[in-house]
């Protein structure tokens, strides 16, 4: 049984580990952290360099948060235009972009659509 009890400290470490679910209005609130925003899809739409923009809680400029995905990670999102208007966790670290919040998506892992 002794072995037991760091086994369970280790996971319940993991656990509180985890990004914290969050609302698109409150991403600007958590630049630095990784979080997840869970929210509706406004708009997806692709840049003519190839860079995907997805935007939660409104529509550009007017959205509260975008996820990016850049031209040489796009081939790992074949399906990404399936999720606007769609609720989605995206999850991973924020930063600001000219004031504005947003997550780099660089994995299909990172968006869930619900």
């Amino acid at each position: 049984m002794k072995a037991l009890i760091p086994a369970l400290g280790f996971i319940v470490a993991a656990a509180s580990a985890r990004a914290q679910t969050i609302e698109p209005a409150d991403v600007k609130t958590h630049v630095g952290q990784s979080v997840t925003v869970e929210g509706a899809v406004s708009s997806v739409h692709k840049a003519p360099s190839g860079v995907t923009f997805i935007d939660v809680g409104g529509r550009y400029p007017d959205n509260a948060f975008t996820a990016v995905i850049f031209a040489d990670d796009a081939g790992k999102f074949p399906n990404v235009s399936a999720l606007n208007g769609k609720t989605v966790d995206i999850s991973g670290p924020v930063r600001l972009y000219k004031g504005k919040p947003e997550i780099i998506l660089k994995s299909a892992d990172q968006v869930r659509a619900k």
